[in-house]
């Protein structure tokens, strides 16, 4: 059997396809231990960490990693992080806060519903809610008493 495979396995175009086979193995072996690092790093990970998990056991290894990793990248998570707070101060600049109780309020409320502060007067022709100091409506330009 080894003189029938002998010819096969001497010849050049033989050899140069396994070496480059074995080369083949090595850069994807580097390329998945590059890869861990690089995405554990992204995600927050112990990055050397999993690296060293992948070296010497690469598929196994990534598998672990895979399902083990954190669910996002930290930029998203930031990101998603810094979209809720623009939507709080936004929120936070549609309604005011009560002076007593700090419970929301709406700007047009004579009291606070939660206290029952008093918060702004009715206009005395026009009825709109004004604020305590104010002497003039802005609205109808009557005079407050």
């Amino acid at each position: 059997m080894g003189e029938l495979l002998e010819p096969i396995i001497t010849h050049p175009a033989f050899i140069f396809s396994q070496r480059l086979c074995v080369l083949f193995a090595i850069i994807l072996h580097l390329a998945l231990v590059f890869w861990t690092f690089r995405d554990a790093t992204h995600r927050g990970a112990m990055a050397w960490l999993w690296a060293l998990a992948v070296f010497p056991f690469p598929i196994a290894g990534l598998i672990v990693y895979l399902v083990a990793r954190p669910p996002e990248f930290m930029l998203d998570a930031r990101e998603r992080d810094l979209e809720i707070h623009a939507k709080e101060v936004e929120l936070s600049r549609k309604y005011e806060n009560c002076a007593a109780c700090f419970k929301p309020i709406e700007s047009d409320f004579l009291v606070c519903p939660h206290c029952m502060k008093k918060l702004r007067n009715p206009c005395v022709e026009c009825g709109r809610a004004l604020k305590l100091n104010w002497g003039v409506c802005p609205y109808c330009k009557t005079r407050q008493p």
